[in-house]
């Protein structure tokens, strides 16, 4: 669904005055210009925004739900104003860029965004079926309607400059608002629709993640469901900049980040794992002399888990057991553990299927000081779609069954 900026510039003036008429003197425009962004719009997401009365124009509940997101958006980019006034200023730029009241082309904002994080004309034309010359030409129009640069130029390609992260991060929060409008309609219809867009780390990606999505598929077809892996501070920025509408993660100690809200899920605990059959299955008691005389694969180093890992061994021990090889792929992992009498510490969720499989084991030994936090994580000041309600809602409930 594509929302065009100026139709929905227009139709926030109409809902706040009431009246085409006085929506066309505020925007300077045409009355019959403001009627048909309005037309246009309702065209596009399928219902009447307005009820016609004598008094004037009052919004629909679809109208209404509208008009939130496009509120919110609307202030995402009044927000990027305020943050690069004084560079505006300074440079003699102009603080009312058609940009900022959201009347620039929707398409050659997403021009800006798809260079913001791809830094190459050439790729950006490529991914949007444009030429390189409508790329730079999208991008110098921008830039000479603030009045300010937004992009450094290298040999390393089109990079970002402080005003550019600025307002890339602004206009994709606006944009994210705008992506949830059509879930927003859809709900108001009684379906539950539309794109969520999820990251998640390894604990949550075997079972949690897996589940939850599996029950909302199956309870709402219309639901749609992305799901984006990496480091956590790559999860963090996307979230915080509206790619991701929300993130399962570790919590770590000491680690925070601002604008965001932490939902606790449940404790997930370090193992040690073995195949089946291994030497140490046999034995009526582990102990941790048995466990530092073992050869181990551990976890790559400057990794949470690894981090995790040296921190309870260290202090069950006073040592770290000997390993010549070091991974974070799990297929990896798998594939040694089955092959060999190597030994590995590990969440269960992430060996769930070997193990009920029988194909690994879990030692009986308790990983002192080896507990972590899964957490669901959201913008503090977001407000999600139904469909991410829906997930997150799920996400819980399969948290909950597994602490059982």
């Amino acid at each position: 669904m594509s929302i065009n900026l100026r139709h929905l510039r227009a139709f926030v003036i109409v809902a706040e005055t009431g009246s085409i008429s006085k929506a066309a003197q505020t925007l300077y425009r045409a009355a019959s210009a403001i009627s048909r962004s309005i037309r246009e719009l309702e065209v596009a997401l399928g219902v009447d925004l307005f009820e016609r009365k004598p008094k004037g124009m009052l919004p629909t509940i679809f109208g209404q739900a509208l008009l939130y997101r496009a509120r919110r958006a609307a202030q995402e980019f009044s927000q990027a104003r305020d943050e690069l006034a004084a560079r505006i200023r300074k440079a003699g730029g102009f603080l009312g860029a058609p940009v900022f009241d959201m009347a620039f082309n929707k398409d050659r904002l997403l021009i800006f965004v798809a260079l913001g994080d791809t830094h190459h004309m050439p790729t950006v034309a490529n991914q949007l079926g444009l030429t390189q010359p409508a790329v730079s030409a999208a991008i110098t129009e921008l830039e000479a309607s603030i009045g300010i640069p937004l992009f450094n130029r290298s040999a390393k390609g089109m990079l970002l400059n402080e005003a550019g992260e600025i307002l890339v991060l602004r206009t994709k929060l606006a944009l994210a608002e705008l992506r949830h409008v059509e879930g927003d309609i859809a709900a108001l219809h009684g379906k539950t629709e539309g794109l969520v867009t999820v990251g998640a780390h390894p604990l949550s990606r075997t079972v949690i993640l897996p589940t939850a999505i599996t029950r909302v598929l199956q309870q709402h077809p219309g639901v749609r469901i992305a799901t984006a892996e990496g480091r956590t501070e790559d999860l963090a920025a996307g979230l915080r900049s509206g790619d991701l509408d929300l993130v399962l993660c570790t919590l770590r100690p000491g680690y925070a980040t601002p604008g965001m809200v932490d939902t606790p899920l449940m404790t997930d605990r370090m193992a040690v794992f073995v195949r089946a059959g291994h030497p140490l299955t046999r034995l009526k008691k582990v102990t941790l002399q048995h466990l530092m005389q073992a050869e181990w694969i551990l976890p790559a180093r400057r990794t949470p888990t690894r981090e995790l890992f040296d921190a309870a061994f260290s202090h069950m021990s006073g040592a770290l057991p000997n390993s010549r090889i070091e991974t974070s792929d799990l297929s990896v992992l798998r594939g040694m553990l089955l092959n060999s009498d190597l030994i590995t510490a590990i969440s269960p969720q992430q060996l769930a299927l070997e193990r009920k499989l029988g194909l690994l084991q879990m030692l009986d030994f308790d990983f002192e000081k080896g507990a972590r936090v899964i957490a669901l994580t959201q913008r503090a000041k977001g407000h999600p779609s139904p469909a991410a309600a829906v997930l997150m809602a799920e996400i819980q409930q399969v948290a909950s069954e597994m602490k059982l």
